[in-house]
C-alpha cells in the first residue's frame, strides 16, 4: 500500500496543482485528505471544484466545521472570505465530510487529535512557546487509539515520530499555508520557515514496516502572496512569500 497525504490545503489552488501533479508521478494506491480545505483569502470555491471531483477519502478540519456552524459574522476572517465565496454544493459537500476516518482498521486519519480538531496531537504549546511533543504526551493524547498508522494535520509543521509502541504518528505538513499565528492556548507562530507545499507518500514496506516522505513541492507562492495581498491578508502574503511570520507586537 502507498498512500499521498495531504492537508490543510486552504484554499490555495496553486499549491494543491502543484502537489497533485507531484503526485500523479509517485505510483501511489490512493490519496487522503485531512481537512481545513478551503478556508482562506485566495481560491476557496476554485479548489472546492479541482476536489470535489476527484472523490479522495477526506475528513473535515476545524474550519470545515467552523464554516458549518459559525454565522458570518461571528468567524474569523479566513472562514469570512470562504463562506462568501462558496456555493451551496459546496457547502453541503463540507457538511457530508466525516470528522475521522478509518482505513481497514489500520490507517486513523484525524485533523488535530482523536475527538479534537483544535488539539494539537504533535506539538505542545506552553508559555515557553510552540515545541515538538514529547512521546509520552502524543501517546497520552492517543488514549485508546489501536490503528498502527496516525496521520494528523492542523499544526503545518511535516513530521513524522514512531512511538515506544510501535505505532507511527504522521502530519505531511500543509499544502497552502505555511506560517501562521495562534493565541490559544498562550500566543505563538508556527512555522515551516520556507515556502513551498508540503505533503507526504507513505508506503507499507512489511507487515508492519512503513517508509515515509515528506516531500516539499515548487509553486507560484509569489502570485499566491499577491493575491492574499489584494485580499487584504498582509500576515497571508508574508507566510505564503517566506514560509515565516513575525508574531504581532
Amino acid at each position: 500500500m502507498k498512500l499521498a497525504v495531504v492537508s490543510d490545503i486552504h484554499g490555495n489552488l496553486a499549491a494543491l496543482r502543484a502537489v497533485l501533479e507531484d503526485i500523479a508521478g509517485q505510483g501511489v494506491d490512493q490519496t487522503v485528505n485531512l481537512g481545513d480545505i478551503l478556508s482562506g483569502p485566495l481560491h476557496p470555491g476554485e479548489t472546492a471544484d479541482l476536489l470535489v471531483p476527484l472523490g479522495l477519502p477526506t475528513i473535515r478540519g476545524n474550519h470545515e466545521r467552523q464554516l458549518l456552524s459559525h454565522r458570518p459574522e461571528a468567524m474569523g476572517a479566513s472562514d469570512r472570505f470562504a463562506h462568501g465565496r462558496l456555493s451551496g454544493a459546496h457547502i453541503a459537500w463540507i457538511r457530508d465530510l466525516p470528522p475521522e476516518m478509518d482505513l481497514g482498521g489500520e490507517i486513523l486519519l484525524v485533523h488535530g487529535a482523536p475527538g479534537n480538531d483544535l488539539q494539537y496531537l504533535m506539538e505542545t504549546v506552553d508559555e515557553a512557546g510552540l515545541r515538538p511533543a514529547r512521546p509520552e504526551e502524543i501517546a497520552d493524547r492517543l488514549d485508546g487509539v489501536s490503528q498502527a498508522i496516525v496521520l494528523c494535520g492542523h499544526t503545518h509543521i511535516p513530521r513524522c515520530v514512531r512511538l515506544p509502541d510501535g505505532r507511527r504518528v504522521i502530519n505531511p505538513g500543509s499544502v497552502g499555508l505555511q506560517a501562521y499565528y495562534d493565541i490559544h492556548p498562550v500566543p505563538h507562530v508556527v512555522q515551516t520557515g520556507s515556502p513551498e507545499a508540503r505533503y507526504a507518500i507513505i508506503e507499507r514496506k512489511g507487515s508492519d514496516d512503513w517508509s515515509v516522505d515528506l516531500r516539499k513541492v515548487r509553486y507560484d507562492h509569489g502570485a499566491a502572496a499577491d493575491l492574499a495581498r489584494r485580499n487584504g491578508r498582509r500576515d497571508w502574503a508574508a507566510a505564503l512569500h517566506t514560509g515565516t511570520l513575525q508574531a504581532p507586537r
